[in-house]
C-alpha cells in the first residue's frame, strides 16, 4: 500500500508537470498574437490561470469579490498594484525560482522582486521585441553605459544587454562602467568604418558623456533608459532628448521603456512615443479610480498587459503617467503624485 505523503507527493509531481505542460501551450500562442482577437483570448486565458496557481493574484481578486468565470472580456481583467511586489512573492506556490531581478532603490526605501521561473522565456521575449523593432542584434556593436546598474546585483536591464551583446557577435561590444575617453574612441572608430552601433545607457550616464564629448553621429543610435532621478538635476524628456541630440549630432533619441516588475519591453524611435510588441498592451486608468479606463488620448495611470510574464503577473498596475494614441502607441508623461498613489494604496495590504 502507498503511503499518504507518498501519495500527496505523487500527486504534486503529476499537477505540477499538467501545469508546466499548459505554460508551454500558452508560450506558443503568446509569441504568434497578430491582432487584440488573439490577444484578448491570450490575455484571458493567462488571467484564469494566475487567478489560481499565483497565490498573492488569487487573494486579491477574491478580496475583490471578483468571480473568475464572470471575466470575460479584458477590460474586466483586474491589475495587480505594482507595490506588491514589494511585499510580495509573486509567483506560483511551489515553483523553483532560477533567478531574481531587483529593482534600484534609495537606501531604506524596499526593492521590487521579481522571481524569474524561467530565464530562457525572458530572453525569448526581449530577443523577439529587439528583432521586431531594429532587425538583429548582429547589425549592431552594442556599447552599454549602465554604471549605476553595473554596480549592483539583480538588474534585469543588464541580463537584457548583456544577452544582446553576446548575440552582437562583435569584438568590440560591451559595457562601459566610467571610460568615458574610450568609449568615446570607439565610438569614433565604429564611425569612421561605417559600423552600425547600438549605445545604450541610462540617462544621468549619457549626460555625464555629452558633456565631455561632442559628435556627428551617422551610424549610430542612442538609446535612452530612463534614471535622472537623485543623480543630476532633474530633466523633462525633451530637455533631455535636446541636450543629447545637439551632443550627439543626431535628429532623435531612441528610448526604452521595461521595468524589472515585466518580461517585456516597449521602444520609442524618437519623440518619446512608445510602441508595444504585440503581446503587450497599455491600458490607461483613471489616476484616482483604479478600477476605471480612460479613452485614447486622455492622461491617466498607466496599467500594462505584459502576457510574457506567465509565471508572475501579467496585468500590472504601475505608478506612472501617461496617454495611450489612437494606434495603441502610448507616451509616459511622469510619476503619479502621493495623492495618487494614496488612492491606489487603499487596495494594498
Amino acid at each position: 500500500m502507498v503511503s499518504h505523503p507518498a501519495l500527496v507527493g505523487w500527486l504534486f509531481f503529476i499537477l505540477n508537470n499538467l501545469y508546466l505542460c499548459a505554460m508551454e501551450n500558452i508560450k506558443n500562442e503568446i509569441f504568434g498574437i497578430t491582432d487584440n482577437k488573439q490577444f484578448e483570448k491570450v490575455a484571458l486565458k493567462i488571467f484564469r490561470d494566475q487567478a489560481e496557481n499565483i497565490p498573492v493574484y488569487r487573494e486579491y481578486v477574491n478580496r475583490l469579490k471578483i468571480n473568475v468565470d464572470d471575466v470575460d472580456r479584458l477590460d474586466k481583467i483586474p491589475f495587480l498594484p505594482i507595490q506588491f511586489f514589494k511585499t510580495h512573492e509573486v509567483k506560483p506556490a511551489n515553483q523553483k525560482v532560477e533567478t531574481i531581478f531587483t529593482s534600484s532603490g534609495t537606501t531604506g526605501t524596499q526593492t521590487s522582486r521579481h522571481f524569474v521561473v524561467d530565464a530562457d522565456l525572458y530572453k525569448k521575449s526581449f530577443q523577439a521585441s529587439f528583432s521586431k523593432f531594429y532587425g538583429n542584434p548582429s547589425d549592431y556593436c552594442i556599447l552599454a553605459l549602465l554604471p549605476s546598474y553595473l554596480e549592483r546585483q539583480g538588474s534585469s536591464l543588464v541580463f537584457m544587454v548583456e544577452e544582446l551583446i553576446k548575440q552582437s557577435h562583435h569584438p568590440d561590444s560591451g559595457f562601459f562602467l566610467n571610460e568615458f575617453d574610450a568609449l568615446a574612441e570607439l565610438i569614433k572608430r565604429m564611425e569612421s568604418k561605417g559600423q552600425k552601433c547600438l549605445l545604450i545607457g541610462v540617462s544621468f550616464a549619457l549626460v555625464d558623456f555629452a558633456d565631455r564629448f561632442k559628435f556627428s553621429l551617422k551610424n549610430t543610435i542612442v538609446m535612452e533608459t530612463g534614471g535622472m532621478k537623485g543623480r543630476k538635476k532633474e530633466m523633462i524628456r525633451e530637455e533631455l532628448h535636446h541636450y543629447l541630440c545637439e551632443a550627439f549630432g543626431i535628429q532623435t533619441i531612441h528610448s526604452e521603456y521595461g521595468m524589472t516588475e515585466l518580461f517585456s519591453q516597449a521602444y520609442s524611435n524618437g519623440n518619446g512615443i512608445f510602441q508595444c510588441p504585440p503581446w503587450m498592451k497599455i491600458v490607461i486608468r483613471d489616476p484616482y479610480d483604479p478600477f476605471s479606463t480612460l479613452p485614447a488620448e486622455k492622461v491617466g495611470a498607466i496599467n500594462i498587459i505584459d502576457l510574457a510574464n506567465i509565471y508572475s503577473c501579467s496585468f500590472i498596475q504601475t505608478e506612472d503617467l501617461g496617454k495611450v494614441y489612437k494606434d495603441e502607441s502610448f507616451e509616459v508623461l511622469g510619476r503619479m503624485n502621493d495623492a495618487q498613489l494614496r488612492g491606489c494604496n487603499l487596495l494594498v495590504y
